[in-house]
């Protein structure tokens, strides 16, 4: 009996852990964002990993669609941070081209391109679609199942 409350006590400590750091990192990425912010508009793309490292990408780009600033998060654990993304300043966002990411990996390269999506997608005047998180993605395959049964 003592044991399961040590191991009860150790995995909501973990857990506890993992929220603060979390947190921490939220913080972290906000703080940039609104940095870059002032600087002017920011474009925004990811790549979510599910079993790699996750990459998300900030462009802080003029009126013209100049880069100002890039800045990248990219890792597996909570303890990644924004960092500088070199290469990019001063090119423009629409125009970057496969040989300007020459020097990215793969999963950058496409949270570039995800960027550079959204950011014609907003200077068209479209939305830019909520992409459903994993558990809302599982509820709509099993409607669709359930849907497709009843026809």
């Amino acid at each position: 009996m003592m044991e399961m409350l040590v191991l009860a006590l150790f995995i909501g400590g973990a857990f506890i852990i993992q929220q603060l750091l979390g947190f921490i990192q939220v913080k972290h990425f906000t703080n940039e964002f609104v940095a870059m912010r002032k600087k002017g508009k920011v474009a925004i793309g990811r790549r979510p990993g599910k079993f790699r490292a996750g990459t998300i990408v900030m462009f802080a780009i003029d009126k013209t669609g100049k880069i100002l600033e890039a800045k990248r998060l990219q890792g597996v654990t909570i303890m990644a941070r924004m960092k500088t993304l070199e290469g990019f300043k001063g090119k423009y966002l629409n125009r970057l081209t496969p040989s300007d990411m020459a020097h990215c990996n793969k999963l950058l390269r496409l949270a570039i391109e995800d960027a550079q999506k959204n950011y014609r997608t907003v200077i068209s005047g479209g939305v830019i679609p909520e992409k459903p998180s994993p558990f809302k993605s599982i509820l709509l395959k099993a409607e669709r199942m359930v849907t497709a049964k009843k026809s």
